[in-house]
């Protein structure tokens, strides 16, 4: 064997007036950091779902065998190193030693190659890692063999990637759930405990710092580096309405606040203890997804006419609250700013709306009802179903709009029933940008039908071409077929992008430490 190595030296809170004062303000409370995240978080499983808070909460509990840094390039995390075969076809990863479970148990690399296992039935790009392998085993204890049917180039890039379904290792003996259902037991390595007993659902959460963690020496990049829990305790704390959630900022009844309503931000900047900032440089892309199950959008020229029909600004404005600073428009699938970021569809998405109304007489369209699941308790989603809403009344559309929360439409959106019977035809949410960057990772226009995400887009064309990206031997080979796969899916419009903006966080000023990256990460955080 050669060895090649990556070692680097490098509630619902009722909305009142005020969040109860026994969160008392952080100088007098020692090392807890309160936290309010963007949404409810109801699924705990982090790969299980493709839902950002889940991923969130999955970065506290558990840890990943590599992470991403922010060249958005794959490092060892529990990892310590590993060697690929000759021919490609076998994979040893050594683990680092004194890794633990939250339960005392050392972690092993069976509970890792179980863990694999499980996620790569789950997620898309470990859907399609999964077709290359022919074991997820081990070689001893410390050390995980993965052996390949044929070379897989990338596979460090998907047992690293940083959103969807997160690939987090767990015990053996959970990571043998069914994959059809979520792991209860909440039982990680990462550098916070999951306290079940103080979990509330809509309401709250918390975690406690994991004191047999061993973070890696390096200093943190995004999500690899050394994790460093500061914090003794952290509290999540659920706020639905956004004023309330502002007041208790300034007041100093929370710390950190993931995501600012725009038209909150001037009064946030103006106060002298709070501080707005970026986490996310890459930024936040808008997605339209159809139901490719029902009609009308299961045919593909009502779906060429609504992206011919959508003016991207329209959706910035709405969900930046008209701030040109925060938003950018991106008429592509894969996403500005990214390696393959290459705005291929500016002639096809121009907003003229007789054109689309021509365009949807002559592909049939007979009234069918066409229902938008909209989540009213995500202000950075939200705005995207009341634009589309209008846009379809404008259109000459049947159009109706059903409001819930975000954990009720996750639900619904699994659902593959006709519209007669509770099904859907629409519904928007948003992505950062480095999830769905590549071919491989790319939820919103892989098309693997019933197995790939809500709405089952299928397209063999895309998938052959990003078998064949997977396994290209040069990154100019990637090129050509990455573009080939962008123009098949901009014709075909699994998808619709609505442009590209930049969410704000704001936290108290003396909290020092946050980082970059692809998500609110708990560690590096410090109290000065």
């Amino acid at each position: 064997m050669r060895r090649r190595s990556l070692l680097r030296g490098a509630t619902s809170m009722v909305a009142a007036a005020s969040v109860p004062t026994r969160f008392a303000i952080g100088q007098g409370r020692g090392k807890v950091l309160r936290f309010v995240p963007t949404a409810d978080l109801s699924i705990l499983d982090p790969s299980f779902t493709t839902t950002q808070v889940s991923i969130t909460h999955g970065y506290y509990v558990f840890d990943t065998l590599y992470g991403i840094d922010h060249n958005q390039q794959p490092q060892p995390q529990m990892a310590a190193g590993h060697t690929i075969s000759d021919d490609g076809r076998t994979w040893l990863i050594r683990l680092r030693n004194g890794l633990r479970f939250h339960d005392g148990t050392p972690v092993l690399a069976r509970d890792c190659a179980a863990s694999l296992a499980r996620w790569s039935s789950r997620d898309v790009y470990g859907q399609t890692l999964a077709a290359f392998v022919d074991q997820f085993g081990t070689a001893d204890d410390q050390t995980i063999r993965i052996t390949l049917k044929s070379p897989f180039p990338l596979l460090l890039y998907a047992i690293g990637k940083p959103n969807g379904m997160l690939p987090v290792m767990m015990p053996e003996r959970l990571a043998r759930t069914d994959p059809a259902q979520q792991v209860k037991e909440m039982t990680g390595s990462g550098p916070y405990r999951f306290l079940k007993d103080e979990f509330v659902s809509g309401s709250s959460g918390a975690y406690a710092k994991f004191e047999n963690y061993v973070p890696r020496q390096e200093p943190p990049d995004w999500a690899s580096g050394g994790k460093v829990a500061h914090m003794d305790r952290i509290e999540w704390r659920i706020i639905p309405d956004p004023s309330t959630a502002s007041a208790a900022l300034q007041k100093g009844e929370i710390d950190w606040w993931e995501q600012v309503q725009p038209d909150l931000l001037p009064l946030l900047r103006r106060s002298r203890d709070v501080k707005v900032d970026n986490f996310n440089p890459v930024g936040f892309f808008g997605t339209m997804r159809f139901n490719h199950l029902n009609p009308p959008f299961n045919n593909v020229r009502m779906r060429r006419a609504i992206q011919m029909a959508v003016d991207q600004e329209d959706y910035m404005r709405a969900v930046t609250g008209n701030d040109p600073e925060l938003f950018r428009s991106c008429r592509a699938l894969f996403p500005c700013g990214t390696p393959y970021g290459e705005e291929l569809g500016t002639g096809l998405m121009t907003g003229d709306l007789a054109a689309a109304r021509t365009a949807i007489k002559a592909a049939g369209y007979g009234g069918e009802k066409i229902v938008i699941l909209n989540p009213a308790d995500v202000a950075s989603i939200a705005p995207f179903g009341h634009v589309t809403f209008d846009l379809f009344k404008k259109l000459g559309l049947n159009v109706e709009m059903e409001e819930m929360d975000w954990n009720t439409l996750v639900t619904r959106r699994s659902r593959t029933d006709p519209i007669e019977k509770g099904g859907w035809s629409v519904f928007h949410n948003w992505w950062i940008g480095t999830s769905i960057a590549d071919p491989a990772i790319s939820t919103v226009v892989r098309g693997l039908g019933a197995k790939g995400w809500a709405g089952s887009y299928s397209n063999e064309t895309i998938e052959a071409l990003s078998r064949q990206w997977l396994s290209a031997p040069t990154e100019p080979d990637r090129r050509r077929l990455v573009t080939a796969i962008h123009q098949e899916a901009l014709a075909d419009v699994p998808t619709i992008l609505l442009g590209r903006f930049f969410i704000q966080t704001a936290y108290r000023k003396n909290l020092t430490g946050l980082l970059q990256g692809t998500s609110p990460y708990p560690w590096n955080l410090a109290w000065t």
